[in-house]
Formats: C-alpha cells, sequence, structure tokens
C-alpha cells in the first residue's frame, strides 16, 4: 500500500450499512416473461418465505399468508387466473393478451406465490396497517430472492382483490384479502451456482432513481 494512502476504517456499522444498501439498490422487478426454466431450489423458497415472516407487524398480528405453487399446481393457478378474469372482466375491458398473460406467467416462473393477507381476529388492527405489514413482508421476499440471484415479480392484476381469490388461497372474503401473486425465477442465462454468483454482470438489469432530495421536507 502506498505510504500517502490513508487506512480507511471498516467498522461494523459501516459494513453493514454497506451490504444493505448495496442489496437494497441491486433490488429488481425480474417478469416471468425474463426468466428461464431452470428449478428453483426449495432451499432458497424456505430462505424466501422465512425472511419474509421476519417482517414488522403491528402488535406482532403476522398477516402475512402464503400459498406456494410449483410444479404441475401452477397449472391449476393458471387455469384459476383466466376463469377468474372470464368472469369478472366486463366485455368493454376484456383483452386476449391480459387473459393470455394470466395462463402464461405462472407457467413461465418456476414458483408462484399467492399472497394473501389474514385479519386480526378482533380486528383492532387498523386493515391499512395489516397490508402494510404484508407489503414489507414482500419486500423482505424481494430483497432476499435478490441476495440470492433470483428473478422476482410482484403482479398485482386487478382479478387479485376479488372474493373468489381470497377463496382460492383459502381465506375468509368477508374479512381477508389477496394481495397479490410473487412469481420467482431464475433470470435468463442465470439458474446454476456458478452463473448465480455472476448476478452482478451486465444481464443484470439496471435501476435509476429520481433524487431524493425532491422527496424529503427536513423540519428542525
Amino acid at each position: 500500500m502506498p505510504e500517502d494512502t490513508p487506512d480507511v476504517p471498516l467498522d461494523p456499522t459501516s459494513l453493514r450499512l454497506a451490504a444493505a444498501s448495496a442489496l437494497i439498490r441491486r433490488r429488481r422487478t425480474i417478469k416471468p416473461e425474463q426468466m428461464d426454466n431452470r428449478a428453483v431450489d426449495k432451499r432458497f423458497v424456505a430462505a424466501i418465505l422465512e425472511n419474509a415472516n421476519w417482517a414488522p407487524s403491528h402488535a406482532l398480528t403476522e398477516p402475512w399468508r402464503f400459498t406456494v405453487f410449483t410444479g404441475e399446481a401452477r397449472e391449476d393457478l393458471a387455469a384459476f387466473l383466466r376463469r377468474l378474469y372470464v368472469l369478472k372482466t366486463a366485455e368493454e375491458d376484456f383483452r386476449e393478451d391480459k387473459l393470455e398473460k394470466l395462463g402464461i406467467n405462472p407457467l413461465r416462473a418456476d414458483v408462484a406465490i399467492v399472497i394473501g393477507m389474514k385479519r386480526q381476529d378482533s380486528e383492532k388492527i387498523p386493515e391499512v396497517e395489516e397490508i402494510e405489514a404484508v407489503a414489507c413482508a414482500v419486500q423482505n421476499m424481494h430483497l432476499t430472492a435478490s441476495a440470492i440471484g433470483l428473478g422476482a415479480f410482484w403482479s398485482t392484476p386487478p382479478i387479485v382483490y376479488t372474493a373468489e381469490m381470497s377463496k382460492f388461497i383459502e381465506l375468509d372474503p368477508e374479512r381477508d384479502q389477496c394481495l397479490g401473486i410473487f412469481y420467482l425465477g431464475w433470470p435468463e442465462e442465470a439458474g446454476s451456482d456458478e452463473k448465480a454468483e455472476s448476478a452482478e454482470d451486465d444481464k443484470w438489469p439496471k435501476g435509476k432513481r429520481g433524487s431524493v432530495a425532491e422527496k424529503i421536507i427536513w423540519k428542525e
């Protein structure tokens, strides 16, 4: 090391902050059409769901619920989504391309996780706070997937907010709610351990954000 190069202290706080910042800024939405057909190890799915379970929730209600579709079960999900779209979509709003996408996405992604919100029995906690808690759980899922090198997409077509969708994942349509589908799979040309390790290369989608200064009001 050159004599005029100052030592940079690598204290635990700086290291943790750097690791967290890198992971958060690396997270991307990668849609099923950008995924290949490689299998996702169930250990990775388990890790993603375990980290989701550590999201914050008011009064520890832990309202998140997950219904995981893999293998042939994805065909059941795809068929149900298509039927539901036909049932709930007005004729003037019906689009064949949306119907097709609902049937294809669960088959393109190796794993489809339907996200549910189960209300507290007493309903003391406001519903919006339960929804916010589930959103935090999904963010944990996104970040964990990115750390592994997996692509992920939180899909929220209007039909997921219907009573029929809640019933499909065994939730009470009068109290609970489906909040979307989390598609999970290896990005194209990734998937093996070797390729997962190279997810920082040019094939990983780039991201951008506007200046945070424009979104902050400081009061002192």
